[in-house]
């Protein structure tokens, strides 16, 4: 019991530094880690539920990695594009494998994690407010962070914390709660807060198709086109303090569909710099004809922005990889890479019935997850995202989904 018990703390922290480490957004670190993480900890069997999602991710590599042979790449982009598109089939390994079916409390992991990232989080802000004098929202973000998905994750298991199973005393949940959300809502992310919802949503089970779900969910859907038309008819200035927060708000919907967007107009550019990313692609990728279409251009391929552009740190006109998750597999590896792609949202949709509150409330968690992705992919890459983790969260559920069921069915024979 006590070898169980320390090897559990050494996964434990295997977990943390796999998790926090992204948020430095120094990808060859993650990688790193990841990698190194991933085999140390690899497994001679996987279940179906999990091989299926490995499949389809490593089918767009295998796609883009095939294609990429007729164009010849430079050696470092191929390199670069390859240990990129690794990254979700990593991420669900490093999940799935730590997961040990002997861990006590399983869940209890994730809030460790998620209060060490909000603890520095505020850390950081601290930092940043007082030392650097930073006042302005995008300023602020771009030295402390523009989201953090695995805080929210945190506090959805922390709400739901007895459906899921989490033994935690009710002190560190009065002490854990209010810094998670304090420190999520400092990051002024749309996608953050959109993940709040959904998520909270499927673990209140209104993803489930009955009369109930679908009245609360259209009643939800009218709360929040009312919050978005106040929103919109009060002209948030684009600049200023919180405003600029509400101004993202309101540009959202025009930013993620717009069509045309005028590159030498700074404003109309900035303001939908996503939907301008798309179109090149989108432009680029059917100017080389069917193939490119069905099977994209392969690893090392960029999109050509057509001028230079200030990005994070750099004035760049090629790059490799866009905000847009969808966009950025349809470079890659086409209408092909894309149908894989759909089908592995697809199937966190698929989940199993089992005789157990605790795997019900998993699977509504996982639901949420697909749900969201949708919007993560859209937004911010979702799985293929740098600092992203959701990769490593959803292979950890299905595993702990495992292992309840597995322990279940022994008790029974």
């Amino acid at each position: 019991m006590g070898l169980k018990i320390k090897k559990q703390r050494v996964y434990e922290l295997l977990f943390m530094a796999c998790i926090v480490v992204p948020y430095f957004n120094v990808y060859e670190a993650t990688f790193f880690v990841w990698s190194l993480t991933a085999l140390i900890t690899l497994r001679k069997k996987y279940s179906l539920t999990m091989v299926k999602q490995l499949a389809c991710f490593t089918g767009i590599l295998i796609i883009a990695l095939i294609v990429s042979f007729f164009d010849f790449p430079e050696p470092y982009p191929f390199v670069r594009d390859f240990a990129y598109m690794l990254k979700p089939i990593l991420g669900l390994l490093i999940g799935y494998q730590i997961c040990k079916d002997y861990f006590d409390n399983p869940f209890i992991i994730i809030v460790k994690t998620g209060v060490v990232i909000a603890v520095f989080h505020m850390f950081n802000l601290a930092y940043a407010f007082t030392f650097l004098h930073i006042r302005d929202m995008p300023t602020l973000r771009m030295h402390t962070g523009y989201f953090s998905d695995f805080e929210v994750y945190t506090i959805i298991i922390l709400i739901f914390r007895k459906q899921l199973g989490l033994e935690i005393s009710d002190k560190r949940v009065k002490l854990f709660l209010p810094l998670l959300i304090f420190s999520t809502i400092l990051y002024l992310a749309r996608s953050n807060f959109i993940q709040f919802v959904i998520l909270y949503i499927a673990m209140k089970g209104y993803f489930v198709a009955n009369k109930r779900s679908l009245t609360i969910l259209a009643f939800s859907v009218l709360i929040l086109g009312g919050g978005y038309a106040a929103i919109y008819y009060s002209n948030p200035s684009r600049t200023r303090g919180i405003e600029a927060f509400f101004y993202k708000i309101k540009n959202a919907p025009k930013e993620a569909f717009k069509t045309h967007v005028n590159k030498y107009n700074w404003k109309d550019l900035n303001d939908n710099y996503r939907s301008y990313e798309t179109i090149m692609t989108y432009k680029q990728v059917t100017d080389k004809g069917p193939a490119a279409v069905a099977f994209g251009k392969g690893l090392g391929s960029t999109t050509d922005l057509k001028k230079k552009m200030w990005l994070q740190s750099s004035y760049m006109r090629f790059i490799p990889f866009l905000h847009n998750g969808f966009t950025t597999v349809f470079l890659k590896s086409g209408l092909a890479g894309l149908v894989l792609l759909f089908i592995s949202i697809f199937l966190l949709y698929k989940n199993k019935p089992f005789d157990s509150s605790i795997i019900t409330n998993i699977n509504f968690l996982i639901v949420g997850t697909g749900v969201y992705l949708i919007v993560s992919y859209w937004v911010f890459m979702g799985f293929y995202f740098t600092v992203d983790t959701k990769a490593v969260i959803f292979g950890f559920l299905v595993r702990y989904r495992e292992n309840i069921a597995r322990t279940m069915t022994n008790r029974v024979q």
